[in-house]
C-alpha cells in the first residue's frame, strides 16, 4: 500500500458512498419507487405458488439471501441461479410461481432463457433493475427501478453500493409480504425451531410448571407454612390464593428479607406478600418473559389464567431450554 494513502479515510468514504445508496432507497420509497414494491407484493401475493429469485453474480447471492428471507416469513421461494436455469432447473418454475429477477445493469445475458422461460408460460416476471427501459425491464411485467448509485468501490467496478440497495428492496418486499399476511411471532417460530431463537419464540405455556409443582398457599396460612412450600417447590416463592383459587398476590426470598424483623413463628402472609405479583399470560413468547424478569430483576414469573395460577416459570428454566 502506498505510504500516502490514508486507509482509514478510505473505508470512511466508502461507507458513506454505500449510505447514500441507502438513503436513496428509503427516499425513492415515498415515491415511484415505493408505488413499485407494493405493486410488486400484490403480483407476489397473488399467486398460488412461490417467489422465484434468480439472478448471477453478486446479485445472484442477494437473491440466494432473500429467497432466505422470503421463506422465512412465511413466503415460500427458491433460489435459482441464471446459469443453472438454462442446463435444466427452468423446470423447477411453475406456472403458479413469479420470478424475481436481479441484475442491476438489466443486460444480464444469462437470464435471458429465465425471462423468454416466464413469457412462455405466462408467468409474472419482476425486475429489479436500475435500468428501466433495459432488455430486462422492457421485457418484465412489473418493473421495481432503483435509482443508479455510486459503487463503494473506489475503482467503480465491485458491486457494493448496488448489492446493498437490491438487498434493501428485497428485504422490504419481503417484510411487506409479512405485514399483509399477518404473519406473527407463533408463525416465525414454525420456520425458526432451533437455536436460540427458536427457544426465545416458545410459548410459555410449553415451558411453565404446572399441577402439584404449583407453590400454593391459601391468604390467611402461616408464614411459615409458605416457607416450608417454597423450600419445597424451589422456585424461591409462594403463590398465595384466595378460598376460589384466585391469585392475591406472592412471597418471595425479597420479601422475606425485607421483613427480617418479623417473628416468623407468628406472622401469617398476609403480613409481608406483595400484593398482586408480577404475572404473565400462557401465551406469552420466553422472549418476552425473560425480558421481564430481567427487568423486573427477579427469579420466577407467575403465570395466570382469568386470574388463577397455572403455571411457574423460572429463569433457570429458560436458560435450560436456551432461550437466555
Amino acid at each position: 500500500m502506498s505510504p500516502e494513502v490514508n486507509l482509514r479515510a478510505e473505508i470512511l468514504k466508502a461507507a458513506k458512498v454505500s449510505r447514500d445508496g441507502i438513503d436513496s432507497v428509503v427516499s425513492n420509497l415515498e415515491g415511484p419507487l415505493g408505488d413499485a414494491v407494493l405493486e410488486a407484493i400484490e403480483v407476489i401475493a397473488g399467486q398460488r405458488g412461490r417467489v422465484i429469485l434468480s439472478g448471477v453474480g453478486k446479485s445472484a447471492h442477494i437473491g440466494a439471501k432473500a429467497a432466505a428471507t422470503f421463506a422465512s416469513t412465511g413466503t415460500p421461494a427458491l433460489f435459482i441461479h441464471a446459469t443453472e436455469a438454462s442446463h435444466g432447473d427452468l423446470g423447477m418454475i411453475t406456472p403458479d410461481d413469479c420470478v424475481l429477477a436481479l441484475s442491476w445493469s438489466g443486460e444480464t445475458r444469462e437470464l435471458s432463457d429465465v425471462v423468454y422461460h416466464a413469457r412462455r408460460m405466462d408467468i409474472p416476471l419482476i425486475a429489479l433493475t436500475s435500468q428501466r427501459e433495459s432488455t430486462l425491464g422492457r421485457s418484465a411485467t412489473n418493473v421495481v427501478a432503483l435509482q443508479q448509485a455510486d459503487e463503494a468501490c473506489p475503482l467503480g467496478l465491485a458491486p457494493t453500493t448496488s448489492s446493498l440497495m437490491q438487498l434493501m428492496v428485497c428485504d422490504t418486499i419481503a417484510i411487506g409480504l409479512l405485514v399483509r399476511r399477518g404473519f406473527s411471532e407463533r408463525d416465525f417460530r414454525h420456520f425458526h425451531p432451533g437455536g436460540t431463537l427458536g427457544a426465545s419464540l416458545t410459548l410459555v405455556r410449553d415451558a411453565m410448571h404446572v399441577g402439584d409443582e404449583l407453590p400454593l398457599v391459601r391468604r390467611g396460612s402461616a408464614l411459615m407454612d409458605a416457607i416450608q412450600v417454597m423450600s419445597e417447590k424451589t422456585f424461591s416463592l409462594a403463590i398465595i390464593t384466595e378460598e376460589d383459587g384466585q391469585i392475591c398476590g406472592v412471597v418471595s426470598d425479597g420479601d422475606l428479607r425485607r421483613h427480617a424483623h418479623i417473628d416468623t413463628n407468628k406472622a401469617i402472609v398476609d403480613d409481608i406478600m406483595t400484593v398482586g405479583g408480577q404475572t404473565i399470560g400462557p401465551d406469552m413468547l420466553l422472549a418476552s418473559a425473560l425480558k421481564t424478569i430481567q427487568d423486573n430483576k427477579i427469579g420466577a414469573l407467575v403465570v395466570e389464567e382469568d386470574g388463577r395460577p397455572v403455571g411457574v416459570i423460572h429463569v433457570l428454566d429458560l436458560l435450560r431450554i436456551g432461550a437466555a
